[in-house]
């Protein structure tokens, strides 16, 4: 094993037991042996050498492309064994002034003109869409659940998600909603059965808008029946009485956070209602994992809350509330990467086997990353009146103790009414 490897691994991994088998069959163990083994293989010199020099991309691109393979656990066993040592100590100094370099460079790779968003959007969701159906709940939802119990599906989570949304909306009957970042538009079908409320839904992705709009057209339970449009943030017009973005702030870009926040303050109605759910980092501000921006997300971000409410403050909307819901999504991501598991042939005979090595590697890096690493999820609340919610949080849980469940019939399991 080349040295320089040697000395990363020795350094990072102090507790757990793994052995790595280099590029010559010769095992090396690392860490102090307590915890079930885990064993990988690194297939050639010259990936030791990237392995050694840039652990963060090369870990991803090497598992992707078979050059690093597990031979003992699984490839989340690997990456949180790795992540766990890193919580108490850092990469070696070399590493760490390349995600310096990497840190510095954010606001360049994060420069998202409206042509950029939508071909990063194209990257990522209007891959082909049975992928999504092989790890997702029925109702498609993209993005963190909300697990209020134990022992919670990810169907009743992620429906929880969207009725605790909604009582933070404070919705009324005949309300204009604006939902940014629509996804395949089960969050604004609820909206508008949940609330009563007319519903306008924007996405840059084609598949998205495809699904959304047959969606709709289905639904002929509702009297409102939410519009989809293909759509920037930035090109939106009107007043809307409520404004909703879950999982899209992530892509918007460093530069444009106080183009975003103004755009909902020049779209809100004044005595409107605005909740932003975002993936968001507990410590100061630092790059995308470069695997990640590449190959998953390219020109998105994962800001600190002091990036948000910088822009927050320059927009004049103001904070009325802010959740942080810890190991949610860890939770969320931990079912998403068991469902893709259980489909991984189906996945291999529509995307094949590379595609899903790379997308296993996301599930469980990501997985790793909300249980190990600083990632949470913010839920802020922002109006432009001081006056615009109640003075106390309690209408909030009144009206979700209220609001339906919204289980599809697909989702609902066994003594579940459809109402709640």
């Amino acid at each position: 094993m080349l040295k320089p490897l040697s000395h990363l691994l020795s350094t990072v991994v102090r507790d757990g037991n793994l052995t790595c088998i280099d590029s010559e069959g010769a095992e090396h163990r690392f860490g102090n042996g307590e915890g079930p083994l885990v064993a990988i293989r690194l297939t050639d010199r010259r990936f030791e050498r990237h392995l050694a020099l840039d652990p963060e991309m090369a870990a991803g691109e090497g598992y992707m492309e078979g050059r690093l393979r597990i031979e003992r656990g699984t490839v989340y066993d690997f990456i949180a064994l790795v992540m766990r040592n890193l919580a108490d100590r850092p990469f070696p100094s070399y590493a760490q002034h390349l995600a310096g370099l990497r840190n510095w460079l954010r606001f360049v790779s994060q420069f998202n003109p409206s042509t950029r968003s939508r071909r990063n959007v194209h990257h990522h969701y209007d891959i082909d869409p049975r992928i999504y159906d092989l790890f997702l709940d029925p109702d498609r939802q993209y993005s963190c659940a909300y697990f209020t119990a134990p022992g919670m599906s990810l169907a009743e989570a992620q429906a929880a998600k969207k009725r605790h949304i909604a009582a933070k909306l404070n919705l009324q009957p005949g309300q204009k909603v604006l939902d940014i970042g629509c996804g395949w538009g089960g969050l604004a079908l609820y909206l508008a059965r949940a609330g009563d409320v007319d519903v306008t839904g924007i996405t840059l992705s084609d598949e998205q808008l495809k699904i959304a709009e047959k969606r709709a057209h289905d639904a002929d339970d509702l009297s409102h029946k939410p519009q989809f449009v293909i759509r920037d943030y930035r090109e939106m017009t009107g007043v809307f009485d409520r404004i909703v973005s879950v999982g899209m702030f992530e892509h918007v870009g460093i530069p444009h956070y106080r183009t975003f926040f103004s755009t909902v303050a020049r779209l809100l109605a004044p005595g409107g209602t605005a909740l932003l759910h975002t993936i968001g980092r507990t410590d100061r501000p630092a790059a995308t994992n470069p695997f990640i921006s590449r190959y998953i997300f390219p020109g998105g971000y994962i800001p600190a809350l002091s990036e948000i409410m910088a822009a927050v403050e320059a927009s004049g909307l103001i904070v009325s509330d802010v959740e942080v819901l810890r190991l949610h999504y860890a939770e969320t991501l931990r079912a998403w990467r068991h469902r893709f598991l259980a489909n991984r042939p189906a996945a291999v005979a529509i995307a094949g086997e590379e595609f899903c090595r790379m997308w296993e590697f996301y599930l469980a890096g990501s997985e790793a990353a909300f249980r190990f690493e600083n990632f949470v999820v913010f839920q802020v609340q922002l109006t432009r009146r001081i006056n615009a919610l109640p003075i106390t949080r309690n209408y909030m849980g009144e009206a979700e103790g209220a609001l339906p469940l919204g289980l599809v019939d697909s989702e609902r399991p066994r003594g579940v009414a459809a109402g709640r």
